[in-house]
């Protein structure tokens, strides 16, 4: 049998890019309060892009295991405050960041 990440593999795949697009998205909303209606733009579309490819890894993995892999989110919204918003990683913010991916590790091999 074959074990919960190479079933979810595609869906997983899937999941990581959607969380990509939503965050680049969230990203250019915040970006857009002081350059303009075009970021915002680009945000929507980054995000809705995310969303739909969300839609569509459900198709290919289990939703007990794809729906807690959205909270790759919270890691890929603190690098990317970081590297484009000059903020902080905090000691508190690095152990959640582990606590997050030692979650998702259980959860994406522990579908059996």
């Amino acid at each position: 049998m074959k074990n919960s990440f190479e079933k979810n593999k595609k869906g997983i795949m899937l999941i990581i890019i959607s969380s990509i697009c939503a965050c680049i998205g969230q990203l250019f909303w915040k970006l857009s309060i002081t350059n303009g209606m075009w970021i915002l733009l680009l945000g929507f579309s980054f995000y809705g892009i995310g969303a739909l490819v969300m839609l569509i890894a459900y198709k290919f993995g289990n939703l007990s295991v794809l729906q807690p892999m959205l909270s790759i989110n919270y890691i890929l919204s603190i690098f990317l405050a970081r590297i484009f918003l000059n903020e902080n990683i905090t000691i508190a913010r690095i152990i959640g960041i582990i606590i997050i991916i030692i979650g998702v590790i259980f959860i994406g091999v522990g579908d059996d």
